[in-house]
């Protein structure tokens, strides 16, 4: 009788063992399927209502829609300082505005080249904010600067053209 005995309970005790060997797994297994969704989202809760979850929405869907500096005041920057404000620790925010700054500084040049210079200093002053000691930044002021001049020499031979037109008409 003593080893039946002594045998039903290594058999509670081993089907104790394995059961909670698997509520373990299960356990393991929920929270690493939680973790992950979470991951997945960006690194941080979705949208919970709160104004760090509204400026963090509003600023992934400007940064996967590639607004990273334009237009003026729905961008990905701009969102992204607002969380910094309100959570200065944001590391999700942190590392988007890290991972945009070159296709940025793309976005900056490509405005400055098209012309548009009054757009192109506003977006390289928000870049500025992000790294204000920046060596690309710096170069990119200077194309500007240099632009900005081409641009007044443009405007000033245009000016003196339209000046001797009007003097050679007066002189007829």
């Amino acid at each position: 009788m003593s080893s039946s005995t002594s045998f039903a309970a290594n058999r509670r005790g081993l089907l104790f063992v394995v059961l909670a060997a698997v509520l373990i797994l299960a356990g393991g297994g929920l929270w690493y399927a939680h973790a992950s969704r979470s991951a997945s989202g960006g690194g941080h809760v979705a949208n919970d209502g709160s104004e760090v979850g509204v400026m963090m929405d509003l600023a992934d869907k400007a940064y996967q829609n590639k607004q990273l500096v334009a237009p003026v005041g729905s961008n990905a920057y701009e969102f992204y300082f607002s969380v910094l404000q309100l959570d200065p620790n944001n590391a999700t925010a942190q590392r988007r505005m890290r991972d945009a700054f070159k296709p940025a500084c793309d976005v900056v040049e490509n405005t400055i080249n098209g012309g548009d210079l009054d757009e192109a200093q506003r977006e390289l002053s928000l870049l500025r904010q992000y790294d204000p000691h920046n060596y690309k930044l710096a170069l990119l002021g200077s194309v500007l600067d240099a632009q900005r001049v081409i641009e007044r020499r443009r405007h000033e031979a245009e000016a003196a053209r339209i000046q001797a037109q009007q003097g050679g008409q007066n002189s007829h």
